[in-house]
């Protein structure tokens, strides 16, 4: 990360803008103008006075047999219609079947993976028996009708049975990682996303676009053979009676200390003494205001732990785990990555207490995140380590804390998580100088397939899809959190978390709330980095000599805003960083003077950083004479 972007030189808060100017106001569609006349939503960033959304209590019993990868279990809900709409039917996700024959999927799976996908055994509505052809299952999504509309402000009782087998070699997010690990994701069928903007959430999952779904109550009861331990979003309330008094112990230790804990050892893998001796043993977890749960289990994976405080004020400690097979040694880090991760973003960027008991980072075949879950596949180098941990990790705030739609508005947290990456890489090693999909962009800004950011995710794919979720709002992010400064930028995020934690804000929610929490208007800089067409394009226009040393005019040749970083080097071979903020286009201008003060002569001024892409580099180079 470079150096301009941890403090804001004295210059540039000099030159922050004024803000005199009320730029205009952003483009609401429609159907989401609809949000403010009806009151469930507020121009001023805020959840408006008629603002509901629904939620549940689920008890999920399953049965997993690593063997045959057969997953066997019942889910009962307690359903609460918060909405003022009564529902004649009610939409499920069942996730699972993105291997069922026939479903729609945006990548190719194995043959031998593809099945009959989640069996329906019984479901039962308010008590009564729902015959399976008065049901309809198409892939991802099922719609059942009631007989009995839920009554606005009304509940229902749901229960289901259901099976499926677990994928084995076409990993999606969950799957079979290894005989004897698995990480077990999107297992149970839920009640879909009902909400003020589009009702039912009727989007299907194919693989592509990730998840959106409400905040919930979990009871899990999993139940897997001897020697395979389980972990999972939640906490873990009977380890007593499924761990022996030895690991019980070491995990109690590991919640109280902020050294390592080996809670599992190579060794104790080798006496298989861990798991209570019965031959199926139940792990029950408890987790409460969550809008996922997932589980991994594995009967040969080591389990190191440590915990950390991350709430002064409260004294309220996180545990912090990594589970990995000892094969993989670029493991042997993660734990301490992931525990750099937490302390960073409780006490630095974003500056929030770290909201969950415990995070586990475990060793699996993807790259995705759950409520206090990891599933991270092994990778190649140190750096690569560091980067998708604290990615993954930091995605515990956006989508979690805060219940973005993720099928919709990707952006919305990819991005949070790649400016955590950037931010947080350098905390944990100050060599590593993250660039994640800068060139990327930079490349293919203002091409056929770059449309703007605020573009429905489900509205796009491949190329498209990973810049506007990942390298393009991140930079928006960053270049706010540069303008503002970071007290004021903390302050206005802080603004939009405290107000949207446990909703579903929507992007006209974050950019109002950040306007308000920072007490500007922003919406010049929303408007040209998040919905306008553009590339960014700097170039040095021309170096002179002045009476009081220099004075540098680059120019905007692209309309996008990004950052000035000048790095000058002088005659005697010493350097000198200058950096502006996109505070400097605000006004429209196309070319800004940056005054360079010095009796010495300038060697050579070179344009750009990091984190600023340029689609054009050819000039940003001068080299004097």
């Amino acid at each position: 990360m470079n150096c301009s972007y941890l403090a804001a030189s004295l210059l540039s808060l000099l030159t922050l803008p004024s803000f005199a100017q009320q730029p205009a106001p952003l483009p609401v569609p429609r159907n989401l103008q609809a949000t403010y006349a009806k009151g469930t939503r507020a121009a001023s960033g805020q959840p408006g006075p008629n603002y509901w959304q629904n939620a549940a209590d689920y008890v999920l019993k399953v049965n997993f047999d690593p063997t045959t990868r057969r997953v066997q279990g019942t889910v009962d809900i307690a359903y609460r219609n918060n909405s003022p709409d009564a529902l004649p039917q009610l939409w499920f996700k069942l996730y699972a079947n993105y291997y069922q024959q026939g479903a729609p999927r945006a990548s190719r799976i194995k043959p031998e993976d593809v099945g009959e996908g989640v069996r329906i055994e019984q479901l039962r509505v308010n008590g009564q028996v729902i015959e399976a052809d008065k049901f309809g299952i198409e892939a991802t999504n099922m719609v059942v009708p009631l007989a009995q509309p839920i009554a606005a402000k009304g509940t229902a009782q749901v229960s289901v049975s259901y099976s499926y087998t677990l994928n084995q070699g076409s990993h999606m997010r969950t799957g079979e990682i290894e005989p004897g690990a698995d990480f077990v994701a999107y297992f149970f069928p839920r009640i879909a996303v009902y909400d003020d903007i589009d009702g039912w959430n009727k989007f299907a999952y194919n693989g592509s676009q990730e998840f959106y779904n409400d905040f919930a109550n979990f009871s899990a009861d999993i139940t897997v053979p001897k020697d395979f331990v389980v972990w999972a979003t939640g906490d873990l309330t009977n380890a007593d009676q499924v761990l022996t008094k030895k690991y019980v112990k070491r995990l109690r230790d590991a919640e109280k200390k902020d050294g390592i804990v080996n809670v599992i050892e190579t060794a104790d893998l080798q006496r298989r003494d861990i798991t209570a001796a019965n031959a199926q043993n139940t792990w029950h977890f408890e987790a409460r205001n969550v809008t996922d749960f997932a589980f991994a289990t594995a009967d040969h994976y080591v389990w190191q732990a440590t915990s950390l405080v991350v709430d002064p004020a409260t004294k309220r400690r996180t545990r912090v785990d990594a589970v990995y097979n000892t094969q993989h040694q670029d493991y042997a880090e993660v734990v301490h990555f992931a525990r750099k991760t937490v302390e960073a973003m409780s006490y630095t960027f974003p500056k929030w207490p770290f909201p969950y008991p415990h995070i586990t980072v475990f060793d699996g075949l993807d790259q995705m995140e759950y409520p206090m879950m990891v599933n991270d596949n092994p990778v190649s180098s140190r750096e690569d380590a560091i980067t998708l941990t604290d990615h993954e990790v930091f995605h515990t705030m956006f989508p979690f804390y805060l219940g973005t739609n993720e099928t919709k508005y990707g952006w919305m947290d990819e991005g949070w998580a790649t400016i955590g990456e950037w931010l947080i890489s350098s905390i944990i090693d100050p060599k590593l100088d993250d660039n994640y999909g800068v060139a990327p962009y930079a490349q293919l800004a203002a091409t056929e397939i770059d449309v703007p950011i605020t573009t429905l995710s489900t509205q796009q794919t491949d190329r498209a899809f990973f810049l506007n979720s990942y390298p393009k709002p991140a930079f928006g992010y960053l270049y706010v959190k540069d303008l503002l400064g970071d007290e004021l930028f903390t302050k206005a995020l802080h603004h939009y978390i405290s107000t949207w934690q446990g909703k579903h804000p929507m992007p006209f929610d974050f950019f109002n709330s950040m306007n308000a929490g920072a007490g500007h208007n922003l919406n010049w800089f929303w408007q040209r980095w998040f919905f306008d067409d553009g590339y960014p394009d700097l170039a040095i226009q021309s170096v002179t000599k002045d009476g009081a040393g220099y004075s540098v005019v680059v120019q905007a040749k692209g309309s996008k805003p990004v950052p000035v970083d000048l790095t000058i080097t002088y005659a005697d071979n010493t350097t000198e960083k200058i950096h502006r903020s996109v505070g400097v286009w605000e006004s429209g201008a196309t070319a800004v003077t940056v005054p360079v003060a010095t009796a010495k002569a300038l060697k050579q001024v070179k344009l750009g950083s990091t984190l600023v892409p340029d689609s054009y580099p050819q000039d940003n180079v001068w080299t004097g004479q």
